[in-house]
């Protein structure tokens, strides 16, 4: 037994660099990567080109062709100082060794949609994560025992039929368009607008009363745990 869990505990380690290798590769190589993401958040806070020269007085010249994969047309030059200036002008294997050392001494570097910490915004988002990912596990307890329960007492009848009918159907339909259908359906959408669109409370929650923030709370959950 003991061999058994300690064969387990030594499988996470390939298992956690192999995922790591998958995560690099398409980060770093697929379109839309990291460059084009800083170019277009630098575009979204206005003069790409002043944003990364730091307002000085040193331009591009921008004649002759382009080799920059993109639509943007921007000039080699002021790509490979991008590249320089986020470490992207190193070969793929030094990168993807600093970023396995970087991850052993819990630096994760900052986010290229955000411009802020890895850690800050993990952080940030973790009580929403945890608080959905409790209560989506507890309500799916709820629902499954009972459930398995009696689907087992009454093999083979209508009850079994059409449960497991509802069932495949439901794991047929990927999660992210039944959202979107709950959405549209009862959130803001064409049809009923019984439910918030986004957050996890209401702006007057601290003028609630305990009850209030109770209901409050679980009324913002209530799309998310149905779509999980």
């Amino acid at each position: 037994m003991g061999a058994y869990i300690l064969r387990r505990l030594l499988l996470i380690i390939p298992t956690l660099f192999g995922i790591m290798i998958i995560n690099f590769t398409l980060t770093q190589f697929v379109p839309g990567g990291p460059i084009e993401q800083i170019i277009a958040n630098l575009e979204g806070q206005g003069d790409v080109f002043e944003s990364i020269s730091g307002g000085g007085s040193e331009t591009f010249d921008g004649g002759g062709e382009s080799d920059y994969i993109g639509s943007r047309g921007l000039p080699p030059e002021f790509i490979a100082q991008l590249e320089k200036e986020f470490g992207f002008d190193k070969p793929a294997h030094i990168r993807f060794f600093q970023m396995m050392w970087n991850y052993i001494r819990f630096d994760f570097g900052e986010s290229y949609f955000r411009s802020i910490s890895v850690v800050d915004l993990v952080l940030e988002k973790m009580p929403v994560s945890i608080s959905l990912g409790l209560w989506s596990t507890l309500l799916a307890y709820i629902i499954s025992i009972p459930l398995g329960i009696r689907k087992a007492t009454r093999d083979g009848s209508s009850f079994d039929t059409w449960t497991s009918g509802i069932l495949i159907a439901a794991y047929a339909i990927p999660g992210f368009l039944f959202a979107v259908v709950l959405l549209v359906l009862f959130a803001g959408g064409s049809y009923f607008q019984w439910f918030p669109l986004r957050g996890l409370t209401s702006d007057n929650w601290e003028e609630l009363s305990l009850i209030g923030k109770v209901l409050d709370y679980f009324w913002h959950l209530a799309l998310p745990l149905a779509a999980s």
